[in-house]
């Protein structure tokens, strides 16, 4: 697909007013310590997979509203001590899938955890064995328009909930250094790394890839691809509701998380992508941390919190695919250097 967005000079500097609700931290807040009340110890079940380099465990932990949520934790054969740890999230409509398909991470050193995102997993890959229990009323086929008129009853805030008690859980696990964790994601899984960073405080870094799920008004009609499609097909049947659709969506932008994330970041942005347009991944990487700094009048990298980004100029949404992880390696283990006496080998670029 040729570029269709802003120019990349532009895209560099791209800051736009995003919405961002009175109640914005209230709402969410409130909805996190609500959760949090419910939650019960993770459960870890050790598996055989047929692996010899990892363990792996298969994992329930509570999500939103006290919801079981599934997960693999998988951990180096041998390792000792606290690990650094990498708690990954999914794509639209994937699941947790099969443990060899999630070994980078755990063959690099770290300790990993991949959550299952609720009510996804059957549209690609291995699957999933996390249910979403919560009736949301009318919506386009897909995920997008779930309970989309109200932010008390919008899908992505279970999921957004899951990802915040997803870090709670895994730091209390004993192979986990609490103070080493960082997330990471790519599209949807960006987006819901991006909203984690914004809530969970003390991470050591995030790693948002292609992200979905930023600046909703200028996605939602500057491409034709879903999942942003799914809004403007629900609007184009429900005429009256597009103001109440942006007030919510403004709830769970990534914008809006972005500039209250207070870890460093490595962003990736692929420049002909038709899913994730450009201009919507810069928004929220030029606002990464924008909140610290407006409160103490530091720069980024002052606070510790800069956002850096790859560009790959010439792909669609699958942006770097494998070349990328490599990037995040070395980025990753830059992070922790010094953190601690152990630290994974750095990955070549």
């Amino acid at each position: 697909m040729p570029r269709f967005d802003l120019a990349p000079t532009d895209l560099r500097t791209y800051r736009p007013d995003v919405a961002e609700p009175a109640d914005f931290d209230e709402f969410w807040r409130s909805t996190i310590a609500e959760s949090r009340a419910l939650a019960q110890a993770p459960t870890l079940t050790r598996i055989d997979a047929g692996l010899a380099t990892v363990e792996v465990y298969d994992v329930r932990f509570s999500g939103f509203g006290g919801d079981p949520i599934g997960g693999w934790f998988i951990v180096p054969v041998g390792a000792s001590g606290a690990l650094p740890t990498v708690v990954e999230f999914n794509g639209y409509n994937g699941g947790r899938g099969l443990p060899h398909e999630r070994l980078a991470w755990a063959s690099a050193g770290y300790a990993h955890f991949f959550m299952d995102t609720r009510g996804q997993g059957s549209g690609w890959g291995t699957g999933g064995v996390t249910a979403d229990p919560h009736g949301t009323g009318p919506s386009v086929a897909g995920f997008m328009t779930r309970g989309i008129e109200d932010p008390a009853t919008y899908f992505y805030r279970r999921v957004y909930t899951d990802a915040v008690l997803a870090v709670d859980a895994v730091r209390s696990l004993p192979q986990v250094d609490a103070d080493r964790v960082s997330v990471c994601g790519s599209s949807q899984g960006g987006g819901i790394a991006i909203a984690a960073a914004g809530l969970s405080d003390g991470l050591v870094g995030a790693m948002p890839d292609v992200p979905f799920l930023c600046h909703f008004e200028r996605a939602v009609g500057l491409t034709d691809r879903d999942p942003y499609q799914e809004v403007v097909r629900y609007l184009s049947v429900h005429r009256d509701a597009a103001g109440r659709v942006f007030e919510t969506l403004a709830y769970f932008d990534g914008v809006n998380f972005a500039a209250r994330a207070s870890a460093p970041a490595l962003f990736s942005v692929a420049l002909m992508d038709p899913v994730c347009p450009p201009s919507t991944v810069y928004a929220a990487r030029n606002r990464w941390a924008s909140a610290a700094r407006a409160e103490t009048g530091a720069d980024a990298r002052a606070t510790g919190a800069e956002a850096e980004i790859v560009e790959y100029a010439f792909n669609e949404h699958e942006g770097g695919a494998g070349a990328h992880w490599p990037r995040q390696a070395a980025w990753l283990a830059q992070r922790l250097a010094g953190t601690s006496r152990w630290a994974p080998a750095q990955a070549a670029d």
